[in-house]
């Protein structure tokens, strides 16, 4: 049921996704109060004040994860919160605490109180696959669910510190919600790709723009398939309307190895130097056509594959990040 009027922050808000949902918020006519890292920085503010509805119903705030104040003053006022704020670097880590695992987690935590304190209905946290997979005990022959978490000793083992970083923080925002009694549901995404409003890539269509360029990563611990960021966007969406949604919501158009994906952007694209991988490069992963069963029953009908390549594909010629 949509709540036209109410007034939801989004945190993250000038990201790829945190974008989408604050243009799909204002089209069904939310009062939005977004957060931002620095208000100065127009990658930042133009494209989201651009966005139809923006000059009348978009208000932008300026936080630091890890400064309490500035993100209870983004939250004050709002029935509800979208929590998409947090770092995403799965290359080299020099310092996991300072660059993940605080933002990350004492960053939830500091959201999630002012969210109690401010009496919000319900928040909605972005976690991600990456807090499902890498998951190396779960059973080989058993499609991997909402019921499955990242192993946490295999990553540190692995200095795998974003997987760390979003598990630990979902954990975390668990057991707030249990102790505080804290209206909380997840949104778990896979790679998530397709047009892009932020004039800034994610880590998800640099690992493509790589890809096109002859990249020969498999990805192993980060791939579970792929999503469209409108679909990611409309998720949140989703489960934040329907009270009856709880718990965990896999988001990924089907359940696939990165050889799949890479596949299709072949057959898509032959003009590109994209390089053949091995069949099965998810050691483990069972693939899936209907994984996110929970927000389908919700309603949520994904954009394929195919269709998630071609308009991330198209996004970045037209954005100059690929000729």
């Amino acid at each position: 049921m949509s709540k036209q009027g109410e007034v939801v922050c989004v945190t993250g808000g000038s990201g790829c996704i945190g974008s989408w949902l604050v243009h799909l918020l204002l089209d069904r006519g939310y009062y939005v109060q977004a957060t931002v890292k620095d208000l100065k920085d127009e990658n930042e503010t133009k494209h989201l004040q651009s966005l139809q509805g923006a000059d009348t119903r978009l208000r932008l705030f300026q936080i630091d994860l890890l400064d309490y104040d500035s993100i209870a003053a983004a939250i004050n006022g709002c029935a509800g919160v979208f929590h998409l704020a947090s770092p995403c670097i799965v290359d080299q880590v020099h310092d996991p605490e300072k660059e993940l695992l605080d933002p990350a987690i004492k960053g939830t935590m500091n959201v999630l109180t002012a969210a109690k304190e401010a009496g919000v209905g319900r928040v909605v946290v972005t976690s991600s696959i990456s807090a499902i997979t890498p998951s190396p005990r779960w059973p080989a022959d058993v499609l991997k669910t909402e019921d499955c978490w990242t192993d946490v000793d295999y990553c540190k083992e692995k200095q795998l510190w974003y997987p760390i970083s979003k598990t630990l923080a979902e954990k975390a925002a668990w057991e707030f919600a249990k102790e505080k009694n804290l209206d909380v549901v997840v949104v778990n995404p896979g790679t998530v790709m397709g047009p892009v409003i932020s004039p800034r890539l994610n880590a998800s269509m640099v690992m493509l723009v790589r890809l096109l360029q002859g990249c020969t990563e498999t990805y192993e611990d980060f791939f579970m398939g792929s999503v469209h960021f409108k679909d990611v966007a409309l998720a949140h969406i989703l489960v934040y309307e329907n009270k009856a949604a709880s718990g965990r919501h896999l988001c990924v158009e089907a359940i696939s190895h990165y050889c799949d994906f890479v596949a299709k952007v072949a057959e898509l694209y032959p003009e590109y130097k994209v390089l053949s991988l091995p069949r099965d490069t998810q050691p483990g992963l069972l693939r899936g056509k209907v994984a996110s069963k929970k927000l389908i029953d919700l309603g949520l009908h994904f954009i394929p594959m195919e269709q998630i390549i071609k308009d991330a594909v198209e996004s970045l010629k037209s954005k100059g990040f690929i000729s």
